[in-house]
């Protein structure tokens, strides 16, 4: 059975392997090279507010021309 020091011992090195791994993540993400197509979608329509725009552009389009006020 594992004892309380080894229980211990494991979860500080656990965590620790796990903060250094978020860092690491940050770390590379932050420091990436964006290829062409991302460069190139910059201009366009992208993330959750650009659906809402598209949902209510469609639904503003619906209501004129059914000519719902």
């Amino acid at each position: 059975m594992i004892s309380d020091n080894q229980l211990y011992s494991l979860a500080i090195f656990l965590g620790s392997a796990a903060m250094l791994m978020i860092v690491l993540y940050h770390f590379l993400e932050v420091n990436a090279q964006d290829d062409e197509v991302s460069a190139e979608l910059k201009d366009e329509k992208v993330g959750v507010g650009a659906i809402w725009t598209t949902v209510w552009d469609y639904l503003l389009g619906l209501a004129r021309a059914q000519d719902i006020p």
